[in-house]
């Protein structure tokens, strides 16, 4: 296989980590370069995201747009990955018939022979099965592109919440295991990596084996910390069911350990919250941030709502409201609820009118608003370590970085401190950003 690949992302960071691995699969395979635009392509990938609303049209309507690169070059390759891909299946060629190629977010280290057999046999592919592990064990070895990286730890999900369609398309918790990790930990690091994110649908679900006894994330993230190179250690999304005692004093004992967490708490309704399935009470979500905030002062919080799920009520909305207003969130991403085909909540009744749910959704992105700004007020006047990963957007003789709480900082400095710590003193807070100025450099 030879020429060009164009690869367009959907969703969350798993599938951004995935995206990357696809890339690695293709070049590996003689696909080297990746084309800017689809038109300077040989292969076209989608990985596709179900979370929101109406994806699978809109899955539908971007191949729409490239139907006609496949009319003037019928050598094109078209495939759709990621969880879209999972949920459809074949339906996907059978609507489309002109995309060659579907594969699932646990095969897509398949998709090079994949590409070969369509091309053999003149047929469409669809391989949505879900074989574990195996796609870590056949994956390329990771290539950095700066110095931050995600590792995924675990693929899948086992929690079956209500309303969500995760489970279904990427198939059930699987941990991967400790010296895999680790390998791939090692190799990023030799490559210059200092930073890295480690993902999983529940990535404190992780389970696994360390110097032959039964370890869980918090021992994860211990061992990890050990290693050479990699001086900042983030994760991403946890959840409330599995975020133990261990992984609080974690956080209090592991110095590399970012102050900084996203723990999606969906509703301040335990009625609503029981209609999720998501196992757990406000109180309780409560006590862990507390926890949390006490093991580690100066932590920031980030979390996920939905707002208008079935059956909420003014009642429920109030005590999410509260929620709010008591625990304080530095960040947030919230959304007025969505059925997902093939959920039990697409099923539910749900009799509050759009206006409605727009008017909570409004309301509540007001007060977790106030709260993101000031919280980036707060940091005016401190000094932060920003981890500098390269030259701004806006302003090339510019520097861009992030601070262990995740937010971006833009400063004066020299193109040599990317990729390195440097000490930045916060001047000035932005609506999406920091302003800063270089203190000392580099640490």
């Amino acid at each position: 296989m030879a020429g060009k690949h164009y690869i367009r992302t959907f969703g969350c960071q798993m599938n951004e980590y995935d995206s990357a691995r696809i890339a690695e699969v293709l070049r590996q395979a003689g696909a080297a370069q990746a084309a800017a635009r689809p038109e300077d392509a040989d292969i076209i990938v989608f990985n596709t995201c179900s979370v929101r609303e109406k994806a699978q049209e809109k899955v539908f309507a971007d191949l729409g747009r490239v139907r006609h690169l496949k009319r003037a070059n019928p050598a094109l390759m078209i495939a759709v990955g990621g969880c879209v891909a999972s949920q459809e299946g074949g339906a996907i060629v059978r609507r489309a018939p002109f995309v060659d190629v579907v594969f699932g977010p646990q095969t897509l280290h398949r998709l090079p022979e994949l590409l070969a057999e369509r091309r053999a046999s003149g047929r469409p592919q669809v391989d949505v099965s879900f074989p574990e592990i195996e796609k870590f064990d056949r994956l390329p070895a990771p290539r950095a592109d700066g110095p931050t990286a995600f590792v995924s730890i675990m693929e899948g999900c086992s929690k079956y919440c209500t309303f969500c369609v995760v489970p279904y398309t990427r198939g059930p918790e699987v941990s991967r295991s400790f010296e895999d990790v680790l390998a791939e930990l090692a190799a990023l690091a030799a490559q210059g990596v200092r930073e890295i994110t480690l993902l999983g649908q529940n990535v404190n679900a992780w389970r696994g084996v360390i110097d032959g006894a039964a370890a869980d994330f918090a021992e994860l993230l211990r061992y990890l910390s050990d290693l050479d190179g990699i001086e900042r250690i983030r994760y991403t999304t946890s959840h409330p069911r599995e975020f133990s005692q261990r992984l609080i004093d974690a956080h209090a004992g592991i110095g590399k350990l970012a102050a900084q967490v996203h723990l999606p708490v969906q509703s301040g309704s335990d009625r609503v919250l029981a209609a999720m399935k998501r196992g757990y009470t406000a109180l309780e979500y409560r006590s862990i941030a507390r926890r949390l905030k006490r093991a580690r002062p100066g932590l920031s919080l980030s979390s996920d709502f939905i707002v208008g799920f079935p059956g909420e009520t003014d009642a429920d909305f109030e005590a999410t409201l509260r929620l709010v207003a008591e625990v304080g969130f530095d960040d947030a991403f919230s959304f007025v609820y969505s059925p997902r085909p093939g959920t039990p909540a697409a099923d539910f009744a749900d009799a509050t009118p759009p206006e409605v749910k727009s008017a909570r959704l409004q309301a509540l992105q007001a007060a977790l608003g106030a709260q993101y700004r000031s919280a980036n007020e707060a940091m005016v006047g401190s000094v932060q370590r920003v981890l500098v990963e390269g030259a701004s957007r806006r302003h090339a003789d510019e520097r861009c970085g992030r601070t262990e709480n995740n937010r971006v900082v833009n400063f004066g400095g020299a193109a040599e401190l990317a990729g390195r710590f440097a000490q930045v003193r916060i001047t000035a807070a932005r609506s999406h950003s920091l302003r800063g100025e270089l203190v000392h450099a580099p640490d």
